[in-house]
């Protein structure tokens, strides 16, 4: 099992029971989110093993300052699972939705870069660790009205798969998990069904198992994934015509969307 991890996007539902099972498994945790509140309530669970940082994991010097705190009073982890993600609906016809495709691929894709970054070079020179993508099985194929966040997940599928080739000769592990719907704040206003649909610490439960057995490719459900496997074998139009009679998911400022943070700040900078 493993001693020492970083969990970002700890706040969420699949972060919150990844920090959770990793400090009851007597792992010290480092609580990477943007609620307080909550990141408090998992580190009261084991204070001596736990410390909570809340940057944005876009920002690269904000990254490596967690880096440098934690390895200064935990040492290097052997375990470090980019979890933090944002979800919602995308209309290209509309100019203020490109501000939610570029705070997305922020967060989603170049998040999980800025999180591995500081630890790569200290786990080469271990010759051990293993580095967690959170991604999706929407990432295998774009969704009508989801192509933001179908995006983000896609570049991360095929960076994890790069970053793979360049450090397994360093003895690193590099698992992407793809999970289909989790109960979870990012699919509470989905309007459409959710076949397969996982609690979180059943989820988190099978990733940790899975990667404690050396998996670098874990799908939940299973049979989520070997249906999407199917559906991509049938021609696109016809893949196209049963997607789109789904209802959509909300895109911001719609009922039932979730919070993106940092987009109006980012969208302020750029006025």
């Amino acid at each position: 099992m493993f001693s020492n991890a970083i969990v970002t996007g700890a706040c969420g539902g699949l972060g919150q029971a990844l920090a959770r099972q990793l400090l009851a498994s007597g792992a010290a945790v480092a609580l990477v989110g943007l609620n307080r509140e909550r990141l408090q309530a998992l580190q009261d669970l084991a204070p001596a093993r736990s410390r909570i940082y809340t940057p944005d994991v876009s920002d690269g010097a904000a990254m490596q300052a967690m880096a440098d705190d934690w390895t200064s009073h935990h040492g290097t982890p052997d375990l470090v699972i980019a979890n933090a993600g944002v979800a919602g609906g995308f209309d290209g016809a509309r100019a203020e939705d490109l501000a939610v495709l570029r705070r997305m691929l922020e967060i989603n894709l170049l998040g999980v870069a800025t999180t591995f970054q500081p630890f790569v070079a200290p786990l080469q020179a271990a010759g051990r660790g293993t580095l967690v993508g959170i991604a999706s099985l929407a990432g295998r194929r774009g969704l009508p009205g989801n192509g933001a966040y179908c995006a983000s997940k896609a570049g991360l599928i095929v960076y994890l798969q790069s970053l793979r080739a360049d450090l397994r000769a360093s003895g690193l592990q590099v698992t992407t998990v793809s999970p289909g719907y989790l109960r979870t704040s990012l699919t509470a206003g989905n309007r459409f069904a959710m076949p397969g649909l996982l609690e979180p610490e059943v989820a988190a439960a099978r990733i940790l198992a899975g990667l404690t057995r050396g998996h670098e490719d874990i799908v939940l459900p299973r049979r989520l994934g070997w249906l999407s496997s199917a559906l991509a074998l049938l021609p696109e139009q016809l893949h196209e015509r049963i997607l789109l009679k789904q209802p959509r998911k909300p895109r911001v400022g719609e009922a039932g969307a979730t919070e993106i943070p940092g987009l109006n700040k980012n969208q302020e900078t750029r006025q």
